[in-house]
């Protein structure tokens, strides 16, 4: 080895290190990292890669993002995950409001996305606060022959992003052909969902849903303040009897057990969305989660095979930690 090798390396160390700082710390964009230092957009993206990899995140920046941390590991190994992404909540607190770890969440969750989604994948979105945050904080990637995939039909909610809206951000991002789902999240009855998948441009844009590479995804809780409830896909007798009945989380407006099997109860027989096997069966399920109400129904989703990526605060990776 050469003598000067060593220095070399530091030097490449301080320089994966500062580009940590600028796009965890300071929240500058990759773009706008790439446009300071003059190199490309991708050159940052695997700096900032090789600096999670090497552990540079953790020792030189104090562990904002990292997905080689302890914690991470830990998620990993407990869980038998692919790879785990922990945002720091705000002075590492406990207890923090989700309101305040769920920007740093998605900010964690956008710069994943570009570790995930491959070219010449179909990527399948879901909906809701989380994932429209994570679209908010995503910037453009490089990948070519992509394909974006809306997993839930269309709702109206003052409080609830559309799934569509959240579909074609990721997709914009991800410079992606985006498929959309021309269909209401629930119908008022049984007989008009039936008939409404069997639609030919209903039931081919469903059929797509079932070869996903990746799926993109949040998942409920089954409290009174619910989404489900907040998007009017679901009403308060349908939630009770859905908790009396054992439901610990919600995945794309459907209940899930303990176990993280569906349940099958109502609404889902008036649902247009995926079904519970075909997100299980995608290759690689990225579930991003933030705040520790969660906790239930992350648990669930984690002993039903239906998370192989996941991104949370360091506050819910410890409670998961130890409920696992």
């Amino acid at each position: 080895m050469r003598r000067d090798d060593p220095n070399r390396q530091k030097d490449k160390d301080a320089l994966l290190a500062n580009v940590a700082l600028l796009y965890y710390g300071e929240g500058l964009t990759q773009s706008e990292i790439a446009k300071r230092m003059g190199v490309s957009r991708p050159t940052v993206v695997n700096m900032l890669r090789d600096s999670r990899d090497r552990g540079i995140v953790e020792i030189r920046v104090g562990g904002d993002v990292l997905s080689g941390s302890n914690l991470s590991r830990a998620l990993c190994d407990r869980f038998g995950l692919q790879d785990a992404y922990v945002a720091r909540s705000r002075d590492g607190a406990r207890q923090a409001a989700r309101a305040e770890v769920l920007p740093q969440v998605a900010r964690v969750a956008a710069m994943a996305m570009l570790d995930i989604v491959r070219a010449g994948d179909t990527v399948g979105v879901a909906w809701g606060e989380t994932i429209k945050a994570t679209s908010l904080a995503m910037s453009r990637g490089d990948l070519t022959d992509v394909t974006v995939c809306q997993m839930i039909g269309s709702m109206v909610s003052d409080r609830v992003p559309t799934s569509e809206d959240c579909a074609i951000r990721i997709a914009n991002c991800l410079n992606a052909e985006c498929f959309t789902l021309h269909a209401p999240a629930v119908l008022s009855s049984v007989a008009l969902a039936h008939q409404l998948k069997s639609e030919p441009t209903i039931a081919a844009q469903l059929d797509r849903l079932r070869g996903l590479d990746v799926a993109v995804f949040s998942v409920g809780n089954t409290r009174s303040d619910t989404h489900l409830l907040a998007a009017g896909i679901a009403d308060r007798d349908e939630l009770s009897q859905a908790v009396a009945a054992g439901a610990q989380g919600i995945l794309c407006g459907r209940y899930i057990d303990h176990e993280g099997q569906g349940m099958g109860l109502p609404p889902e027989d008036r649902l247009i969305a995926i079904e519970i096997a075909q997100l299980r069966a995608a290759d690689r399920k990225f579930l991003v989660a933030a705040g520790e109400d969660r906790l239930d129904a992350v648990m669930a989703a984690l002993r039903g095979g239906l998370v192989t990526h996941l991104c949370v605060d360091d506050a819910l990776g410890e409670r998961l930690l130890e409920q696992g």
